[in-house]
């Protein structure tokens, strides 16, 4: 495979790969490094991609597996999950601030959820993936997905109700 080719391929994924790993890693530079890297290592395997069902999948899972393991090294203390993916469409500054908190309490939320409900939150929620696709990804079945992210969407609900209703926690 040539470059051209190489660069058709994962055109329609690189983006995906960014994103989730800026979702990991919150840092815009680790999150770019983690995407060269994990582009890097399909450039080195490229000969073999064409055997892949899903070379998009294998991506995201390199990628799951490489922000994972720098989370686990020794920068783990300083790295943190949060939300900025939201957009608005020219609300009013007061209606914009209030979104703006409610965004920033649901990335406390989400960053204090298990590694497990903040992965399957990101890909469903966020970057919109079908629950069989996160499921090859994670190397999980789906009824475990669907509860997991259940469970996480709860767990957001509870936290923003009672801070809506009683005032910051």
């Amino acid at each position: 495979m040539n470059q051209n080719e190489f660069v058709q391929l994962i055109n329609p994924f690189k983006d995906k790969v960014f994103r989730l790993a800026k979702r990991l890693l919150v840092s815009t530079e680790e999150a770019e490094d983690a995407t060269q890297e994990v582009l890097v290592k399909l450039w080195n395997k490229n000969e073999n991609l064409s055997g892949y069902n899903s070379v998009e999948a294998m991506a995201l899972t390199m990628t799951k597996n490489y922000c994972l393991d720098q989370l686990k090294s020794k920068r783990a203390g300083n790295l943190k999950i949060v939300h900025n993916n939201f957009t608005d469409r020219e609300a009013g500054l007061q209606q914009k601030a209030e979104d703006q908190d409610s965004l920033d309490w649901v990335g406390k939320i989400i960053n204090q959820l298990p590694e497990q409900q903040r992965l399957i939150i990101q890909m469903r929620d966020i970057e919109q993936y079908e629950f069989e696709e996160i499921a090859k990804i994670l190397d999980m079945n789906e009824t475990a997905i669907r509860v997991a992210l259940s469970r996480g969407r709860k767990t957001i609900r509870e936290f923003m109700s009672k801070t809506h209703s009683y005032g910051i926690k």
